[in-house]
């Protein structure tokens, strides 16, 4: 992310069995997507929320076949968000930081269900690296 303002937002859109047909993780600023290049949505289209709330992230890197820093990051980041939202939705007894996670709305509208959960920007960031000083 080229900028400071990490506030983001994800929506997840499960069908009536609890099962993942999309999910948007983009920033609440500007909506620019956050990920997406990682190919974690397409994996977990399909998947029980139960199924994905026991992903491990180091084995979705080697499952995607992440090598970059960048695009284990952005990785995490969606990971995390989905999971939390999940967890929130569920009730689930994890802890989750609720200062930085916060549901917005669930919608029940037809035979699916939208979760709205914004995200603020962690305590901590990684140290941001400007593209001219970046090694391909």
């Amino acid at each position: 992310m080229p900028c400071k303002d990490t506030t983001s937002q994800i929506t997840v859109i499960l069908d009536d069995n609890d099962c993942l047909i999309s999910f948007d993780y983009s920033k609440l600023t500007c909506q620019k997507t956050v990920g997406g290049g990682t190919g974690f949505e397409v994996f977990c289209r399909g998947k029980s929320v139960l199924a994905l709330t026991q992903l491990e992230f180091s084995d979705l890197v080697d499952s995607l076949e992440l090598t970059g820093s960048e695009e284990q990051f952005l990785l995490y980041l969606e990971w995390d968000a989905l999971e939390a939202a999940l967890d929130q939705y569920h009730g689930s007894q994890r802890e989750i930081d609720t200062n930085r996670y916060q549901i917005a709305t669930i919608a029940y509208e037809g035979n699916q269900v939208e979760i709205q959960q914004l995200v603020a920007s962690p305590e901590e960031m990684p140290k941001l690296i400007p593209c001219r000083k970046r090694v391909p």
